[in-house]
């Protein structure tokens, strides 16, 4: 498993690379909603988010649009999919050699496995996040989808993600890993040097922002019961939490 660019392995050590997230098995013909979504995300990488039609979805993946139609209801559904087989594929990895390490350790591990699910993917990716760049509402549909697969991530490295404070954790979870993206997607190293010292430096500065969402949420004042008791009664019902837009 991966570790911080300050811990045990050595960023000139070639990462194992794993299986990518739906990828055919060798037991038959990958579904239809499997090309699907594989043509989209070949077309992704050779071409701007908003420019993907779903005829030419359609011609790549050998599918018609009634096809598409009874799978997905848009271009960003199609995107949703493939960004839960992602969260599907590192949430089913073993995580039982970190199980003792840091929850800052852990989910710098959780969040390397990510990556590796994604490598395939990075052309598809640096295209996204030029399209981020220029398109804010697509920018705000995403973050919702990040938030979504940052709650799952935080599970895998057993740190909480429900209640109000588990979606903070979650949202500045989103916004750090994009950051780690940017540098990830130019990063040519087999080793991934500057990819694991980014991710290490932005988990240091959400640890300090946590801390310091810690200390305001302590500084509500005991005379104020009642905002007190909003906050405990908030965190003990997470399922009234709406997980994403």
């Amino acid at each position: 498993m991966a570790r911080r660019a300050s811990g045990t392995r050595r960023q000139s050590e070639p990462r194992p690379r794993r299986p990518a997230a739906g990828a055919a098995s060798g037991n038959g013909a990958a579904s239809a909603r499997d090309r699907i979504v594989a043509a989209f995300l070949a077309l992704l990488a050779e071409k701007s988010f908003e420019t993907i039609g779903f005829a030419e979805i359609a011609d790549r993946a050998g599918v018609t649009l009634a096809d598409i139609r009874g799978e997905f209801n848009s271009t960003l559904g199609i995107y949703a999919a493939h960004a839960k087989a992602i969260d599907r594929a590192v949430l089913g990895g073993d995580v039982g050699d970190v199980a003792e390490e840091s929850p800052r350790e852990r989910l710098f591990d959780v969040l390397m496995r990510r990556l590796d699910m994604l490598s395939p993917h990075k052309a598809a990716v640096r295209s996204l996040l030029r399209s981020v760049r220029r398109n804010p509402p697509l920018a705000l549909a995403l973050n919702g989808l990040a938030v979504r697969s940052q709650q799952w991530m935080l599970a895998a490295a057993n740190i909480d993600s429900s209640g109000p404070r588990g979606m903070l954790r979650a949202q500045g979870l989103a916004v750090l890993f994009v950051q780690v993206l940017r540098v990830w997607v130019d990063d040519e190293d087999p080793g991934l040097a500057r990819t694991m010292a980014a991710l290490d430096r932005e988990l240091g500065r959400g640890q300090r922002l946590a801390g310091m969402l810690d200390d305001l949420c302590r500084l509500i004042p005991p005379r104020c019961p009642s905002l007190r008791r909003r906050a405990r009664e908030a965190e003990d019902r997470p399922d009234e939490t709406p997980a994403a837009a």
